[in-house]
């Protein structure tokens, strides 16, 4: 089969969308094409950002490559799956460039893991896959090229007849032996963003890597139930051999997009003797200080650590299960200053967080070299157990529902939601979502 892999040409006009506007690698696409070539299939992988294309102009890509089906992403990369954009106008508007001209239409991404049936109806794609796209991907084509039925691929949504159709809930891959992914290398000298980089200057190229995916925790404000949920880790040699293989290609900084990034020994020894530099998310709470002096001198230069509340009680209320008191947390972060360049504690806005308090325990970390954001509001996304406690499962109304929730509580935004952020139903209406 000829497979076309689309990460659309991504604008955030109006919305809340709370991650990088840079550009990233595709992860999850570039899996899917790293197993469609072990199974045979022509893949054509395009990227708005770093192929300096329109989603008009990737449309016409995919439609000269005459491609039997064509997969595109409705969040940008692996990295944004837990904080992507409501609404569904960009992919739509490829889709609508693309008019029918790219075989077999298939979404994957949060929308259709969580609401299969609006993900369909407003894209007017044939299938979405739902939770980890990879595995499920190559399934398909495998399927659709022996003529088999769609029913017998796990975790996808269609129509038949007019019924929704849905071949099982969200898949979880098996991630731990994925292939060292390489990538085009006008895509990387396209990618000078050091992603989560401040203080130090950034020098060659960046890129993402993942060496694990999930997380052990059940944080109610975070958005994985329905995909990047159970907690795996990457086989260490693949992980080296696709960084040796960014090193060989210019690159000088990586970001692992991990969900949280817990001590590992072997690899930190590993990257200790490799001319690269990184940065994570983690936990603070989860590291020692002899650990936190080998993330240093392996080469982390940017760490961002979930605090979230200043108070045992907001922490509790989190479902945090930390164990480290907040004087604790400021001692530990405090100490990863001293070998890692930037470190950030994030906040977020907890009603019981005294302002007073809030204020004083950032200045103490800035006196420190950490920063401290000021605490912002959470979006409470479907495929979050806040969701869940403040409604319940989730139906075709769940994005507007936590989208008008969202703005109406809250006066002030974050700070890189430039644009006031309008209601879902307007920004879908541009591109005939409904």
């Amino acid at each position: 089969m000829r497979v076309a892999l689309v990460n659309p040409a991504w604008s955030f006009d109006h919305s809340i969308y709370f991650g990088c506007r840079e550009a990233h690698l595709p992860l999850e696409l570039g899996y899917s094409k790293a197993l469609l070539e072990q199974g045979g299939h022509e893949v054509l992988m395009l990227d708005g950002a770093l192929d300096g294309l329109s989603n008009a102009e990737m449309a016409e890509r995919v439609a000269a490559f005459t491609a039997d089906m064509t997969v595109l992403t409705t969040a940008p990369t692996y990295l944004f799956w837990r904080c992507a954009q409501p609404e569904l106008r960009v992919p739509k508007e490829f889709l609508v460039a693309l008019d029918g001209r790219g075989g077999r239409t298939v979404a994957v991404g949060p929308h259709g893991s969580t609401t299969p049936a609006p993900s369909l109806s407003k894209l007017g794609v044939d299938l979405v896959v739902r939770g980890e796209c990879e595995e499920i991907v190559a399934k398909l084509a495998a399927k659709l090229a022996e003529g088999g039925a769609l029913d017998e691929v796990p975790s996808l949504a269609f129509r038949r007849n007019g019924d929704l159709v849905v071949t099982g809930g969200p898949h979880a891959a098996r991630f731990t032996d994925l292939p060292a992914l390489s990538w085009p290398v006008e895509w990387l000298q396209r990618h000078p963003h050091h992603h989560h980089r401040y203080g130090t200057e950034p020098v060659g190229p960046g890129a993402e890597v993942e060496a694990s995916r999930g997380c052990p925790y059940n944080c109610s404000f975070c958005a994985k139930i329905d995909f990047r949920d159970q907690y795996r880790r990457r086989d260490t040699a693949i992980i080296l051999e696709e960084i040796d293989g960014l090193i060989a290609a210019g690159v000088r900084y990586v970001y692992f997009i991990d969900e949280i990034f817990l001590p590992r020994r072997d690899l930190l020894e590993a990257l200790v003797e490799r001319p690269i530099e990184f940065g994570v998310q983690t936990r603070i709470d989860l590291w020692k200080p002899e650990m936190l002096d080998l993330l240093g001198a392996a080469g982390c230069v940017s760490i961002e650590a979930g605090v979230e509340s200043l108070t045992e009680e907001g922490r509790a209320s989190l479902d945090k299960k930390c164990r480290m008191s907040t004087d604790d947390l400021a001692d530990r972060l405090i100490h990863a200053r001293r070998s890692v360049p930037f470190v950030q504690a994030n906040l977020i806005a907890m009603a019981g967080d005294d302002a007073a308090m809030v204020k004083a325990w950032r200045e103490k970390l800035l006196a420190a070299g950490v920063w401290a954001n000021d605490p912002v509001p959470l979006y409470p996304y479907p495929a979050s157990p806040d969701y869940r406690r403040l409604w319940g499962e989730p139906d075709d109304r769940a994005w507007e529902r936590a989208h008008e929730h969202y703005l109406g509580q809250f006066e002030r935004l974050s700070d890189i939601q430039e644009d006031e952020p309008l209601p879902l139903t307007e920004l879908e209406a541009a591109c005939s979502c409904r």
